[in-house]
């Protein structure tokens, strides 16, 4: 029964990482038709971000609120220098420049901190564990399940109840009529890569405690979010949480109890969406 619940908290854990990883990757699919191979490499930097942060100021809570914003800023100058150019061109020409953006980050992170693996100290009032019926629970992951939650509200509320959202909304459901409507939608791009970017930014320097800041965590992280956003349906808030949670506690699952058979789960969840509802779950079909 320990296990069993361990195992749970766990994949929750790993579906909320994976959510602030999707949610942004699945608005940057939607509403730019961009395939940014190099959303990981923001997971990435925003844990060493938080990393160089908590080693300046002693504040794990420093490191979470200030880690993504280097990693927003040079999201927004890559999108208004470089990727603006492809809106236009194919799926490939933008995986091509965003693939070769991994490299870049990657080689740049490696000379600026090292090939070394490090770990982000869990703050002291998080420390330990909760005992909740006759289960242990730690602290801070009990906080990221929160701290995913909440987030999720605050986008949900940013993306349904404000003027801006309703614009996203727009840009996400027909970019053209949203233009003739007055919409700013090279500037609303800009602005949805950076948001988007930023969240796996955040994601990473909270995963940090959990997963370790290393080179290479940003393809291990990008691969399940491209299948949450298959899965989800691109553009969708909803879908982009639901198939996190899915995915999170089915992969944890599956590694604990059946680790032979823990991809396929998630893979063939993969194809019999895309070949039943290829727009995603939740998603909505443009044709």
């Amino acid at each position: 029964m320990q296990l069993a619940v361990t195992q749970i908290v766990n994949g929750l854990v790993l579906g909320m990482l994976l959510f602030l990883m999707s949610a942004g990757l699945s608005l940057i699919f939607g509403l730019m038709n961009v395939v940014n191979l190099a959303h990981g490499s923001f997971f990435m930097l925003g844990a060493f971000f938080a990393l160089s942060i908590v080693n300046w100021t002693g504040s794990f809570f420093a490191g979470l609120a200030l880690g993504w914003i280097p990693a927003v800023v040079l999201g927004f100058a890559m999108e208004r220098l470089f990727i603006r150019y492809l809106y236009s061109r194919t799926h490939l020409d933008q995986v091509l420049l965003t693939f070769g953006f991994t490299f870049v980050i990657s080689d740049l992170v490696r000379m600026a901190w090292g090939p070394e693996i490090r770990n982000i100290a869990v703050p002291q009032m998080l420390e330990g564990a909760f005992e909740i019926f006759g289960v242990i629970v730690p602290k801070y992951r009990l906080f990221l399940i929160a701290f995913g939650g909440a987030i999720a509200v605050l986008l949900w509320l940013f993306l349904e109840r404000s003027r801006v959202g309703a614009m996203v909304r727009a840009g996400v459901d027909d970019a053209a009529v949203a233009s003739g409507l007055g919409v700013n939608v090279q500037l609303l791009f800009g602005a949805i890569f950076a948001l988007g970017v930023g969240l796996a930014a955040l994601g990473g320097a909270a995963a940090g405690p959990v997963l370790g800041v290393y080179t290479g965590i940003d393809f291990e992280i990008l691969i399940p979010a491209f299948i949450v956003v298959v899965i989800g349906g691109m553009g969708s808030l909803r879908g982009a949480f639901v198939s996190s949670m899915f995915v999170g506690v089915v992969d944890t699952l599956g590694k604990a109890y059946f680790p032979d058979l823990a991809l396929f789960a998630v893979y063939f969840l993969m194809v019999v969406v895309l070949l039943t509802r290829p727009q995603g779950l939740f998603g909505v079909s443009k044709a």
